[in-house]
């Protein structure tokens, strides 16, 4: 028994000397040398990574931006109506063909109107008596013969038939219905004999010498809209090609579910201009002429058949303003941050202050540099700045995250294949390769 307690006493005396042993060693500080196996530097306080961040770069370049928005809309006619009868009656002609131009005037629908020509003639003998009625009473009461009420009665007697002639000629009038303006009229929807109730469909006329196109954009671009504002429309019946119109009309009132305002442009109805090889042609018919408000028929004769139809569907593009020297960037180089807007641009050590590159290589030649911007419009990839960078500044479009302080060490690196005729390195060192040359071909990361 006392073998064994002496067995434990001794084992963990032999682990408490071995764990004390242990720690004394791991606690002795070491020189870099004998730690790496290597002679090693040791870093200042605060001082940048050696090692240059990989980065792709782009440049600030000029171009010519487009402010515009794009909605969808309809085409319709400048005027339209559906013809329809004011009175019951049996078709007794039709003064039209179905697709026929008709001027204003012109008797569409004649109905029967035997029974009105008769009220007519009755309403007329009426007028006649009552005329000569009232003759009759001038000269009695001028020979004291009858009162001078009964000369009265006879004079009201005698409006009365007045009016019951023009009520009668006005419900002829009403049995030949007339086209309100000039146009192209549709497919009819009755035939010869036909009996039609008030109200009922006949026929539609199109004014469709220029055209209307309705469209919504949100609220946001109202302070942008302006009448006699171009517009340019693509429709699926005409592709590739581009008609332009102006804006006629801004509705002042919002649609309170949408938050859109409503706009109607008038564009004339011509084929518009052909894009040839992705460029529109300025001699197009169509291209630059935009209707205004006086003789728009003539438009549509001097270019032959009216090819646009009411109810085309348009995708609508409402062109703001064009600025033709936008300097812009590609998208990836816009950091975000606290609401702002910021770039990382691509400087020469001595554009950062000193403390920040105090521990740069002996070789290095730019580094980075955050810098605030304002932007402007997006298109297309691209983002307009309007305030923080000139043209031909040098920016970060990738690896950004690498560079978490400003004066890091930069290490340009542009994605595509090597320069004919010159063997490819093993890669750009820091600084080794200028901003200006990061457009041109290089080796890949």
């Amino acid at each position: 028994m006392s073998k064994k307690i002496i067995y434990r006493i001794v084992a963990v005396f032999g682990i408490a000397v071995a764990s004390g042993a242990a720690w004394w060693y791991q606690a002795i500080p070491k020189s870099p040398k004998e730690a790496t196996g290597a002679p090693a530097t040791v870093p200042a306080v605060g001082a940048a990574p050696t090692r240059p961040a990989s980065v792709e770069v782009a440049k600030v370049e000029k171009m010519a931006l487009q402010d515009d928005a794009k909605s969808v809309g309809s085409l319709r006619s400048r005027q339209s109506v559906m013809v329809r009868p004011e009175i019951a009656g049996r078709i007794k002609e039709l003064g039209f063909s179905d697709g026929a131009r008709v001027r204003k005037g012109q008797v569409l629908v004649q109905l029967d109107d035997v029974l009105q020509r008769a009220e007519v003639k009755q309403s007329q003998a009426q007028v006649s008596i009552a005329q000569a009625t009232f003759r009759r009473n001038q000269e009695l009461v001028a020979q004291n013969f009858v009162a001078q009420r009964v000369l009265e009665e006879s004079a009201a007697n005698m409006q009365v038939a007045e009016a019951q002639l023009a009520l009668s000629n006005a419900r002829l009038s009403r049995m030949a219905i007339l086209a309100p303006f000039d146009g192209t009229v549709g497919i009819r929807n009755v035939n010869l004999g036909d009996y039609v109730k008030d109200g009922a469909d006949l026929v539609n006329i199109e004014d469709i010498s220029s055209m209307y196109v309705d469209f919504r954009l949100p609220e946001r671009f109202q302070g942008k809209l302006k009448a006699q504002q171009v517009v340019e429309l693509t429709l699926d019946a005409f592709p590739g090609r581009v008609f332009k119109a102006r804006v006629e009309a801004i509705d002042p009132l919002l649609d309170a579910n949408g938050r859109s305002v409503s706009v109607r442009a008038v564009l004339p109805n011509t084929l518009g201009g052909p894009i040839l090889g992705g460029k529109r042609s300025a001699g197009a018919a169509g291209a630059a002429a935009v209707p205004g408000a006086a003789k728009p028929a003539s438009t549509a004769s001097a270019s032959g058949p009216a090819p646009l139809r009411p109810g085309m569907f348009a995708r609508v593009t409402a062109v703001f303003s064009v600025n033709q020297a936008a300097l812009v960037l590609p998208e990836e180089a816009i950091v975000p941050q606290g609401g702002r807007q910021f770039v990382v641009k691509v400087v020469e050590p001595s554009a950062v202050p000193a403390a920040a590159t105090a521990t740069l290589p002996p070789d290095t030649k730019f580094v980075s540099l955050r810098q605030e911007v304002k932007l402007g419009v997006r298109r297309a990839g691209k983002v307009e700045i309007t305030e923080g960078l000139t043209l031909g500044q040098t920016v970060v479009v990738a690896g950004q995250q690498r560079l978490q302080r400003d004066g890091t060490p930069l290490r340009i690196v542009v994605l595509g294949p090597p320069p004919r005729g010159s063997a490819s390195t093993p890669g750009v060192a820091a600084g080794a390769s200028a901003p200006a040359s990061a457009s041109a071909p290089a080796v890949s990361r």
